[in-house]
């Protein structure tokens, strides 16, 4: 059994409960999400740590009394004591057993294909898709019969200014585990000594994409994978704009 228990989960609730509220967040169209079946949400990686996204996940544990399941940076492997925060919480770092038997209990996986490169980018690239042509999300959505719900939203590039590509910087210094090396200014500070700015963040949830699931259709085409590939970026990209233009009359 891989759920979240334990001091890791509630600490994981209370903190990000409280930055909802710091936050003022707000989620539109959570209903998809609420639907029988197991989903794999597949959202944008808002900078540093994509703080919307942990959030949803504590509104989610209210509305279904599970966190869904996460699939975590490799770095969770490969650094002392990180391991068994990972398993607290029900996170996985790959496709493993255990995601097939959270899977087969009708409950939620999450994933961020662009990951720490896109969350840790300057300011320069704020709500830009970035995923390249990432395709793990999309195999493990297929191996698992998965419907994508794409998420994405407002408020979340706006926490912290950042001063520089993270993951380049990493690179260049032989970070560990592939980490970012970024540089970030929050309220009242230097990330990640510093509260983020008090932004608003508002989450927005579409609807599920199922070209991937169609019959007939062919994982090893490459072709196909990355027209779903594109549809699945163009959908959260969509999102993206969408949350920050006039807000909806129901959120006025």
């Amino acid at each position: 059994m891989m759920r979240a228990s334990g001091l890791p989960l509630a600490a994981w609730l209370r903190f990000f409960g409280l930055l909802r509220r710091y936050h003022r967040y707000e989620v539109v169209n959570l209903e998809p999400l609420l639907r029988p079946g197991a989903k794999l949400i597949v959202g944008y990686h808002g900078r540093p740590l994509a703080v919307d996204l942990c959030m949803l996940t504590v509104t989610l544990h209210e509305q279904l009394g599970y966190l869904p399941h996460g699939v975590a940076h490799g770095a969770f492997d490969r650094i002392p004591g990180m391991r068994a925060v990972a398993d607290g919480l029900g996170f996985v770092t790959g496709d493993d057993p255990r995601l097939a038997e959270a899977v087969a209990r009708g409950e939620h996986v999450l994933v961020q294909p662009g990951g720490t490169r896109e969350g840790c980018r300057s300011f320069r690239h704020r709500y830009q898709v970035s995923w390249g042509e990432r395709l793990g999300y999309l195999r493990l959505a297929i191996r698992h019969r998965l419907p994508i719900v794409p998420v994405a939203g407002s408020g979340m590039d706006d926490a912290y200014l950042g001063l520089n590509d993270g993951y380049a910087l990493g690179r260049r210094v032989g970070m560990p585990a592939r980490l970012p090396l970024w540089l970030g200014v929050g309220a009242t500070g230097v990330w990640p000594f510093s509260l983020p700015f008090p932004v608003r963040m508002t989450q927005w949830v579409g609807e599920p994409l199922t070209r991937h699931l169609a019959p007939g259709f062919d994982a090893g085409d490459r072709g196909a994978m990355l027209e779903a590939h594109r549809e699945v970026a163009g959908a959260v990209q969509a999102l993206l704009n969408r949350a920050r233009g006039p807000r909806p009359e129901s959120m006025a």
